[in-house]
């Protein structure tokens, strides 16, 4: 038996970098890292200046002494980079560059520059530069939500090259929140790997768009447990044969994506859609998918490749 996988590594999946964790607390490292190193400037927003064809990362060399907001994403080569947040004046509605999940529009710069949303652009960037913006994004969006302590409210400042905080009241450290989401690919069980596959659309999504379906994982709840129950409350279907597909991060502000498969107990029972949360919910055949793919299927949209659920259907379409 030759059950389906990933069609490739997610696209936000891809890092290069030593994180460097040791060096979070040594200040003679960091002082080195910063001397030579790079800084990856994220908006607030979450954009990032890009070069030309958006694979590259246009990266600001360091300057002065290390700030106390600078966040250590990692070394390569002997390189360290970091991520600084920006407030520069940028011009609004730019279009996303070709080739990318054009959901989300970018901006430009004084000097033209563009700048570009890691869902826009994660899927063209190289390996080294998605890890890096995917960590920058990450640990900007978690900073902007966490400047005040949880346990007594008294501001907080960074330590540990922005990989914690220390509360400035009652001296708390708190470190980075991920929350897991689960997704999953529904399929029948027509076959090895099924002939249909279960997609469902959100009514805030572009007319056409589809995917898997996805929800987060509650307190007290097994990753399983959760794929099982989001799939019945979602679109009123019973799973069963729950397996593991891999995973990716998805700093939106800061899940992490946990994608799995799993086979429809009744491919016949009517689908329920959640009142307000889907629109719409169909069995898709590969046939359709493939040519949706192709975009040979004007009525079926499917996800851009920065998402995992882009690799989830493209592995199950072509096994």
């Amino acid at each position: 038996m030759t059950l389906f996988q990933l069609a490739a590594v997610p696209r936000l999946s891809r890092s290069t970098v030593d994180r460097e964790e040791p060096a979070r607390t040594d200040p003679a490292r960091l002082a080195k890292l910063w001397a030579t190193g790079r800084v990856v400037l994220v908006d607030r927003k979450g954009r990032t200046p890009v070069r030309a064809d958006a694979s590259e990362l246009s990266t600001r060399p360091t300057a002065g002494d290390l700030p106390p907001e600078a966040m250590l994403l990692g070394e390569l080569d002997g390189v360290g980079y970091w991520a600084l947040t920006s407030d520069e004046e940028l011009e609004e509605n730019v279009s996303s560059p070709d080739r990318s999940w054009g959901l989300w529009t970018g901006a430009t710069s004084e000097d033209g520059e563009e700048w570009h949303d890691l869902r826009t652009t994660g899927a063209l960037l190289s390996d080294t530069a998605a890890g890096l913006f995917t960590t920058a994004v990450a640990l900007a969006s978690w900073h902007r939500r966490a400047s005040f302590c949880a346990n007594c409210g008294a501001p907080v400042e960074r330590v540990h090259a922005g990989w914690a905080t220390h509360c400035t009241g009652c001296g708390r450290e708190e470190y980075p929140r991920t929350d897991p989401a689960v997704i999953c690919l529904v399929h029948d069980d027509d076959g090895e790997n099924g002939s249909s596959v279960l997609l469902a659309r959100q009514p805030i999504w572009p007319p056409g768009r589809y995917s898997v379906l996805a929800g987060f994982v509650e307190a007290g709840e097994s990753l399983e447990a959760c794929v099982a129950r989001e799939i019945s409350e979602e679109v009123g279907i019973d799973v069963h044969a729950i397996r593991y597909l891999g995973s990716q991060p998805w700093p939106f502000p800061r899940s992490i994506m946990v994608g799995f498969t799993a086979l429809a107990v009744d491919r016949d029972a009517p689908l329920i859609p959640a009142d307000g949360e889907i629109e719409e919910a169909r069995w898709v055949t590969r046939a359709e998918v493939l040519a949706a793919f192709a975009e040979e299927q004007p009525d079926l949209k499917l996800p851009g490749e920065t998402s995992i659920a882009y690799q989830m259907i493209k592995g199950w379409a072509e096994a």
